[in-house]
Order: C-alpha cells, then structure tokens, then sequence
C-alpha cells in the first residue's frame, strides 16, 4: 500500500491555522490552496520528462519539459479548494475534469450527482484532488470511475490535505497500486463519519456555506 504523507514543517504550520475554528472562508480557502501546492510537489517528483531544446537570451540551452497529458480530477464540491494550486505548478496543456461525489448522511455511501469525462481518455495521468479524506467512499468510487474510463490504475493519483487512517486503509485495501499523498493523518473517524480532530466540512468552510 502507498500511503505517502509529507511531512513538511511549513505543512504543519499551515494545517495548524487550518484546524481553527476561528479561521474565515478566505482564510481557509487559502490554506487549503497552499498546503495543496506543497503536497502536489511532494507527489509530482516521479512524472516523466523528456529533453527539450530552447532558445535563451544569450544562448541555445538543454531542459526538460513533461512528457504526459495530466489531467486534475476534483470531487466536487471540495475538490475545488485544491484546483488552482495544483495547475499553477502543471504544464499548460494540464486538463480539469469534474467528477461530483457526495456521502448520503445516513449510509455514509457515496452517491455520484455529476461526471464531465469525455467518452474517451484525452490525458495520460490522473491525479485526484480531495481535500478531506474521511470514510474514503467517495475517493474510491472516483478511482473507479476514472479506471473504467480508460486510465491505469499505476497512471492516477491521490491527493489530500488530510485523512482519517481508517478512510486511508480503506482506500489503499480497495486500490493497492494507487498512489497515495496526503499532509496529514487522524486517529478517528466517528459514528456519524466525522474525521477528529478534522477540518469540519470542507465543503462549508470553503465556500462559506456553514
């Protein structure tokens, strides 16, 4: 199972701040959205580039630019904390797809409201964009849908701010080949599917909608 947690003072910081019940939508909007940078870099180190040839002011240079087509997955409504972050550090022809999963209040089982995939895979890697990750119902369901569109399960991968562990196991017994990177892990997940001590809902604090 690959369950990569980064573990980066600035991260901690940040999720410190994050925790806080008196941090404000903006304010939480903007942790969310620095901790996923530092996450989606941890997560990034292994992609496959290739040696590229550029013109520079004073002379010819050798780079390297990515060789895959990426395409950001967020589970919506969350998910979107985590977008603009992520593609600021991806190469211009990154894509952004939209899969809307929600946790029935009762089962706790995930629902599917929302799909925008092509009828046929139009990138090569797939990461997943989760903040919270409590039951991991809804990540698992998503990592479904995007293998039965077509992506290998070795081609896509998670990332979040945070997990619960019993959600994270979950996820890893259910895809064990999936990569997993996640700031930070919980102890608990409660009766109702609350991770302690958590973030409350993600959704809410992120778009003010508590």
């Amino acid at each position: 199972m690959s369950i990569n947690i980064v573990s980066h003072p600035l991260l901690k910081h940040h999720l410190a701040n994050l925790r806080l019940a008196s941090t404000s939508p903006k304010e939480f909007r903007q942790l969310i959205s620095t901790i996923s940078s530092i996450v989606a870099i941890e997560a990034t180190k292994q992609l496959d580039s290739t040696h590229v040839q550029g013109q520079g002011p004073l002379s010819q240079f050798q780079g390297e630019e990515i060789k895959e087509r990426i395409g950001l997955v967020p589970i919506l409504r969350a998910g979107l904390g985590m977008v603009d972050a992520t593609l600021a550090l991806m190469p211009e022809s990154t894509t952004v797809l939209h899969i809307g999963l929600f946790r029935e209040k009762v089962s706790l089982q995930p629902v599917e409201y929302y799909s925008k995939l092509p009828s046929d895979p139009t990138v090569d890697r797939v990461f997943i964009l989760d903040p919270l990750v409590a039951t991991g119902g809804t990540a698992i369901t998503c990592v479904n849908m995007i293998k039965e569109w077509g992506i290998p399960i070795q081609k896509i991968t998670l990332l979040s701010v945070l997990g619960s562990e019993s959600g994270l196991q979950a996820i890893a017994k259910a895809w064990p080949e999936l990569d997993i990177w996640v700031g930070q892990v919980d102890p608990v997940l409660n009766e109702k599917g609350y991770v302690l001590p958590g973030l409350g809902d993600t959704g809410d604090r992120l778009f003010n909608t508590v």
